[in-house]
């Protein structure tokens, strides 16, 4: 789950992360009332939608006065933003940060993910923070420095010093330095986070250190045991697709392909469109219907891939270990009807009760195109796909 850039900086100032004065705006007036109440001489104003980029795609204005506040906030809002995070299909602007002006005497990256192979929250920073991060990484990556967190000590001291030195910031400021970095690990672990990005964290003119921008990722699983973070959602920036998966218990993602994949497992269904792949086909989506699907599940499954204009044919990959291939196998059959299924699909089970899943598939009297394998499968859904 994500969140926007002002609900970030809300989460940040409750572990004492120093971030800019700012106010969320859903209109031009409340735009123009925000930078009033701020005072000063400058604001920015910034479209609020979850993608990175958008200070490319001009959803960022300095404003050097009132009137210009208007004139941005009348521009940003409703647009289409495309950035490279968007796609070409871009997001449509409905919320807007006005903030205070900063003075910025440098661009400075910090960055937390969850680093699989130490099985610990790297911290990663740079002193080329700014909207041309990727390309440091890709050709600088020198000066991405980085440090494993011990889980039970947290961020020491002697770590976020040592960090906070090697991407510039000065002796004055470390002490700074270190409540942000500290306060940043905290959120990050309390709030159960799974990407924090500040980019670009700032030094100022008076050395002080500033989060200029906020981005959170939430692990989905724990978001039982965060209700201040559900509270954040905002369903206008997902796919209504994925929002309806999630009422079923289905773990559904949009793709750009034609083929729809219905699977149980993730493991499985990352190799299902991989051998898609493999032999020249482009998945639709990943869905997975999990272990315990029920006819009613698997209906909406097939309701939710039908959606995709895009969509040419359907393979269905079911293992049967806790979930049993003739329920899948009556789910399918039941679904197919139910939707008046008119793309080809193909099937390939394997597991419990395999062979009586078989047969309801074949008496169904549907065009159902069996499979015996994986990669016949997949090589049948391709052809079908280029047939229809």
């Amino acid at each position: 789950m994500n969140i926007h850039e002002y609900q970030g900086k809300e989460v940040l100032r409750k572990y004492g992360v120093t971030t800019p004065r700012g106010v969320p705006c859903f209109s031009v007036d409340e735009a123009v009332q925000a930078a009033a109440r701020l005072g000063g001489s400058a604001w920015v104003v910034k479209a609020q939608i979850h993608a990175g980029g958008r200070g490319k795609g001009g959803g960022v204005k300095v404003a050097r006065s009132i009137d210009e506040v208007r004139d941005y906030a009348n521009r940003i809002l409703g647009m289409t933003l495309v950035t490279h995070q968007t796609g070409p299909e871009g997001r449509v602007v409905k919320r807007l940060l006005i903030e205070e002006g900063a003075d910025i005497k440098k661009e400075l990256y910090v960055g937390m993910v969850v680093d699989r192979g130490s099985q610990r929250v790297a911290l990663m920073a740079s002193s080329e923070g700014g909207m041309d991060i990727e390309e440091v990484a890709s050709h600088t990556p020198e000066k991405i420095h980085k440090v494993f967190i011990d889980p039970v000590t947290g961020l020491k001291d002697v770590e976020a010093d040592d960090i906070a030195r090697k991407i510039g910031i000065p002796e004055k400021s470390l002490p700074q330095a270190r409540i942000f970095l500290q306060g940043l690990y905290r959120a990050f672990d309390e709030c159960d986070a799974s990407l924090a990005e500040i980019n670009p964290l700032v030094l100022t003119g008076d050395d002080q250190v500033i989060a200029l921008d906020a981005k959170f990722n939430f692990d989905s699983n724990a978001l039982y045991r965060q209700p201040e973070i559900v509270a954040m959602r905002d369903l206008d920036e997902e796919d209504p697709a994925e929002i309806q998966a999630s009422k079923f218990d289905l773990t559904y993602i949009s793709l750009d392909g034609n083929i729809g994949c219905l699977v149980n497992g993730a493991g499985l269904a990352m190799a299902t469109m991989d051998a898609i792949k493999l032999y020249g086909g482009s998945p639709a989506n990943f869905l997975d219907v999990g272990g315990g699907a029920t006819t009613e599940k698997v209906t909406e499954a097939f309701k939710l891939m039908l959606r995709n204009p895009k969509l040419q044919a359907i393979l269905v990959n079911i293992f049967g270990g806790i979930m049993r291939c003739d329920v899948i196998a009556t789910g399918v059959v039941e679904a197919a009807r139910q939707v008046n299924l008119t793309v080809p699909l193909v099937v390939r089970m394997k597991g419990t009760n395999e062979e009586l899943g078989k047969k309801i598939l074949a008496e169904s009297g549907l065009p159902i195109i069996a499979a015996n394998n994986m990669a016949e499968a997949a090589e049948k859904a391709v052809n079908a796909a280029r047939r229809n």
